[in-house]
This record gives C-alpha cells, sequence and structure tokens, in this order.
C-alpha cells in the first residue's frame, strides 16, 4: 500500500470545503478503476482549522490513474488554495509484513 497525508489549516466557507472535497470522494467511488485500489479519507483536526488528508493506492499504475483524472486536477488545485502557505505533504510507502 502507497499512501500520502495531506496536512494544511483552512479557515474560509466550511460549506466550499466540505463540497469540494465531498465531490472528490464522490468520483473516486464513482470510478470503477479506482473502487477498492485508491481510497481517500478528509478529516478536521478537533475543533481548529487543521484538516488532513489521507490518500491509500494499491499500486504506482492507479496513482497515475488518477492523476490523469479531471475531477483529481480539480480538487488538488482546490487543496492547494485551501492551504496556502500551511500546506504539507508527506508520501508514505507500505511497510513489509503489514496490512494497509
Amino acid at each position: 500500500m502507497l499512501g500520502i497525508v495531506i496536512e494544511y489549516d483552512y479557515s474560509g466557507d466550511e460549506g466550499e470545503w466540505k463540497a469540494a472535497a465531498d465531490a472528490f470522494v464522490q468520483a473516486i467511488d464513482a470510478d470503477p478503476r479506482l473502487r477498492g485500489r485508491f481510497s481517500y479519507q478528509v478529516n478536521i483536526k478537533g475543533d481548529g482549522p487543521g484538516r488532513v488528508h489521507i490518500g491509500r493506492w494499491d499500486e504506482a499504475e492507479t496513482q497515475a490513474y488518477l492523476f490523469e483524472q479531471d475531477f483529481f486536477k480539480t480538487f488538488a488545485a482546490q487543496v492547494k488554495s485551501f492551504g496556502g502557505d500551511t500546506l504539507k505533504t508527506a508520501p508514505y510507502p507500505r511497510i513489509t509484513g503489514t496490512e494497509g
């Protein structure tokens, strides 16, 4: 399992943020090529402005396919806009011998 953790602070319109996250997750769920091969969680840290996204995928080809999709390009641009200077990303590889 391969993945990424994305963290940032967001203090803008909650409705806009939630709509963007919901649209992205719905697009993933609707794509038969991604179903069961890519998962994405969007979380709010406590009561503050912190946001944490966790994406996981099975292989590099799944990631490459995702990156080609318009809905990914749209959401990636939105996350950059939401996070601004606070945006941090940390990719992570699968550790042998553990479950995803």
